[in-house]
């Protein structure tokens, strides 16, 4: 790769991650809010930490998919792949 490959591909990380993070800054805001509401409108009936289960598990994949668990599909997974993929066809033609 050339160095403005390797500039565009650390960029695109740099969004990645910046992404996430955003996205868990308004995750725990709006459900700081919810909690709030829930508290002070409906004493006793607790709804709040369904949205917070939902949104949660979104939070978690978005997570996985940013950051990576390594232990399955992850972006080095993808990456072997497809260089594993480009030589099996490589050696068909």
């Amino acid at each position: 790769m050339n160095d403005e490959q390797l500039y565009d591909k650390a960029k695109k990380r740099v969004e990645e991650i910046k992404g996430f993070y955003s996205h868990l800054i308004v995750f725990i805001l709006v459900n700081v809010g919810l909690f709030l509401l829930n508290y002070f409108t409906s004493k006793g009936t607790w709804w709040f930490y369904w949205p917070l289960l939902g949104w949660g598990i979104g939070l978690v994949i978005h997570g996985f998919n940013t950051f990576g668990t390594h232990l399955f599909l992850g972006q080095d997974w993808e990456d072997k792949k497809i260089k594993e993929l480009v030589e099996k066809y490589k050696e068909k033609e």
